[in-house]
C-alpha cells in the first residue's frame, strides 16, 4: 500500500474506518467519502469528503474529482458505502427495494464510473466492491438487500470484463460483519462465527494491492455461513 492513493466510500462507517486506518498505517494516502458530514482536516495523506450522496451521479463525480485533484491521481477505489434492510417480499414496501438499489448498486456504479478514467491512468488501477454472501442464496426477509447485492456482483463482473487489462475489478462477499450495530440487532447470536472488520480489511487491501494484479472479476466470500 505504500504511496498508493485510495478512495474509500462509506469511510466513516464501521468497516470503512478500519479499511481507511489500515491503509494509512501501511503508507497509503486515503480519500474518505461518506454521506455523513465530516470536519476532518485535509492533510498530505488524508482527505475526508462528507455530505455526499453517492447515489447521485453528479455528487459522486464531484467527490471523486475532489479526491483526484487533492492527491494528483487515483490508484484504487474501495466501494464500501451501502445499506441493509430486512423485509419480506409480500409484506414489504416498494420504497425499500428502491432504497436498497440506490444505496448498494447506484453508489458503487456512480463512484466507479467517475473513478475509472483516473484508475485507467494508474499502472495498477483497482476497484474493490462489497457484495454479500447473503446474496448467493436469499433467505426470508433478505429479498431487497440480497437483490441489490446480487446487482453489485453482476456489476463487478461486467466492469471486470469491460476494463480487463486496464483496471482490475473484484468484490468481497462478507458473511455477517462483527459490528456494534449487528451485535445490538442480534444479541443472542454467536459473534465468534462472524467476520471482523479487520479480517475484511485484509482481503480488501490485498485485492487493491500490486500483489493482486492477476485477479479480476472474482467474487470472494469472507467469513462463515449466515
Amino acid at each position: 500500500m505504500q504511496d498508493k492513493v485510495l478512495i474509500v466510500t462509506g469511510a466513516l462507517g464501521a468497516l470503512g474506518k478500519v479499511v481507511a486506518e489500515t491503509a494509512l498505517g501501511r503508507g497509503a494516502r486515503v480519500a474518505g467519502i461518506d454521506h455523513a458530514s465530516s470536519k476532518g482536516p485535509a492533510s498530505a495523506d488524508r482527505i475526508e469528503i462528507g455530505s455526499v450522496d453517492l447515489s447521485d451521479a453528479a455528487q459522486a463525480k464531484t467527490a471523486v474529482e475532489t479526491a483526484a485533484k487533492h492527491f494528483g491521481r487515483l490508484d484504487a477505489l474501495i466501494n464500501i458505502a451501502g445499506g441493509f434492510a430486512f423485509e419480506t417480499v409480500g409484506d414489504g414496501d416498494m420504497k425499500t427495494w428502491q432504497r436498497m438499489h440506490a444505496l448498494n448498486v447506484l453508489t458503487a456504479l456512480n463512484a466507479s464510473r467517475a473513478a475509472l478514467p483516473h484508475l485507467a491512468a494508474s499502472k495498477a488501477g483497482r476497484i474493490v466492491n462489497i457484495g454479500a454472501m447473503g446474496a448467493l442464496h436469499a433467505g426470508s426477509g433478505m429479498g431487497p438487500y440480497a437483490a441489490s447485492k446480487a446487482g453489485v456482483h453482476r456489476l463487478t463482473e461486467a466492469l471486470a470484463s469491460e476494463w480487463k487489462g486496464k483496471v482490475t475489478v473484484n468484490a468481497v462477499l462478507p458473511s455477517i460483519i462483527d459490528t456494534n450495530a449487528n451485535r445490538s440487532d442480534m444479541p443472542k447470536a454467536d459473534f465468534s462465527k462472524w467476520v471482523t472488520p479487520q479480517e475484511l480489511a485484509e482481503v480488501i487491501l490485498f485485492l487493491a494491492s500490486d500483489a493482486a494484479s492477476g485477479v479480476t472479476g472474482a467474487l470472494v466470500p469472507v467469513g462463515g455461513r449466515m
